[in-house]
C-alpha cells in the first residue's frame, strides 16, 4: 500500500520488461507525443458544431466554463440572437448584442483505464491502445485552449497521479504514464484482484470537488450501483465526459469458434458455434454499455463512445461534429 500511494504522489509507475513494437498492441511515448498535430482541430470548449454528441439539442454539454462580460455593441448581421441584450435594445430602440469571452484555466482530469481488461482488441487496436490515443489527444488540445490538464492512469495494481497544471512538463507526465502503463500490459500478468473504477472515481472526487472537466476512458468493467452514485455526484459540479471503449467482438462474435479463455489461473472453452453462447457474451457487454449510456439520460453526462476496431482520430472527428481531415 505504501508503494502504491508513493506512486500515486509522483505520477510513475514500474519499468517494464520488453514489449511489443507494434503500436497497435502496446503505445508507446514517441507515438502519443506525434499525436499532437494529427488532434488540431478538436475542441472541448463549450461551443460546439451542430452535429457534436458535446452539444445538447439547445446548449452545450460542456457547461463548466464560465464567461466573462466584455462589451455591449450594436447587433450586426450574423450575430447570434441569443446575444441580444433585449432591456438595452427596448431602452435605446436599436438592437445591441452582449459580448462574452470564456474563462481560461479551467482544470481538466484525464483518467485513463489501462487494466487487463483492456488489453484485449480484434481488429485494429488493443482497447488499451484507443483509449491512451484518445487521452493524449485530448490532453494535446485542452492545453492548447489554455487550460490546465492532469490525470490518473490506473492499471491492476498500479495508479500514476498527475496534478493538473498549466504546463508542457505535467502534459509529458502524463503522456509518460500511459506509455509505462501499455508496457506493463501483457498475456503472461499475473492474476491479481484489480483496482476498481469506483475506487478510482472517488480518487477524482477528492482532487475534482467543483469546476472541473473529467474525461474518463474506460471499458467500465465492474461497474455497479456505487460507481453510479459517484458518477452522478461527479457530474453535480462539473462537466463529466464518459468515454466507453469497446471492441466489435463484443456485440458479434463469428459463430464456428472454439476459444480458450483464461484468467492465469482457470481456462474455460466457449463454442461460438452455440447460439446461446454467443447470445449470452453480447447480451453481457451491451449491457455494461447500455448502463453507461443510461446514465447520460439520469445525470446529463456526455458519451462519446469508441470502437478498438477502427482508427481513434476519425472517430473522435466524427463524433465532435468535425468532417474527414
Amino acid at each position: 500500500m505504501k508503494d502504491r500511494a508513493a506512486r500515486i504522489r509522483t505520477g510513475t509507475l514500474p519499468k517494464a520488461r520488453q514489449v511489443s513494437e507494434d503500436p497497435r498492441i502496446h503505445t508507446s511515448l514517441a507515438h502519443l507525443r506525434s499525436l499532437e498535430g494529427p488532434a488540431r482541430g478538436l475542441s472541448f470548449l463549450p461551443r460546439q458544431p451542430a452535429q457534436s454528441v458535446l452539444n445538447g439539442r439547445h446548449a452545450s454539454r460542456l457547461r463548466g466554463r464560465g464567461l466573462n462580460f466584455e462589451e455591449l455593441r450594436d447587433y450586426l448581421p450574423g450575430d447570434d440572437v441569443r446575444a441580444i441584450d433585449w432591456k438595452v435594445t427596448a431602452r435605446t430602440g436599436a438592437p445591441h448584442v452582449r459580448v462574452m469571452t470564456e474563462e481560461r484555466d479551467r482544470p481538466a482530469l484525464l483518467v485513463v483505464d489501462q487494466r487487463m481488461s483492456m488489453f484485449f482488441g480484434t481488429r485494429h487496436n488493443m482497447k488499451s491502445v484507443t483509449a491512451a490515443e484518445a487521452a493524449a489527444m485530448t490532453a494535446f488540445r485542452i492545453l492548447d485552449q489554455g487550460d490546465r490538464v492532469g490525470g490518473i492512469v490506473f492499471g491492476d495494481e498500479v495508479l500514476a497521479e498527475i496534478r493538473p497544471q498549466r504546463s508542457r512538463a505535467a502534459l509529458n507526465r502524463f503522456l509518460t504514464a500511459l506509455a509505462d502503463a501499455s508496457a506493463l500490459l501483457h498475456a503472461e500478468a499475473p492474476n491479481v484482484t484489480p483496482i476498481g473504477l469506483t475506487q478510482v472515481l472517488r480518487s477524482v472526487a477528492h482532487i475534482a470537488r467543483r469546476n472541473h472537466l473529467i474525461v474518463v476512458l474506460s471499458d467500465f468493467d465492474g461497474i455497479d450501483a456505487e460507481t453510479e452514485r459517484v458518477v452522478a455526484a461527479l457530474s453535480r459540479h462539473n462537466d463529466l465526459i464518459l468515454v466507453p471503449v469497446t471492441d466489435p467482438s463484443a456485440g458479434e462474435l463469428p459463430p464456428g469458434l472454439r476459444l480458450i479463455v483464461t484468467d492465469g489461473a482457470l481456462q474455460a472453452e466457449i463454442d461460438t458455434g452455440s447460439a446461446g453462447a454467443r447470445q449470452g457474451l453480447a447480451e453481457m457487454s451491451r449491457g455494461r454499455i447500455r448502463e453507461v449510456l443510461d446514465w447520460q439520460r439520469r445525470f446529463g453526462v456526455a458519451i462519446l463512445p469508441l470502437s478498438a476496431g477502427e482508427e481513434t482520430l476519425p472517430q473522435m472527428r466524427r463524433l465532435l461534429g468535425l468532417g474527414p481531415r
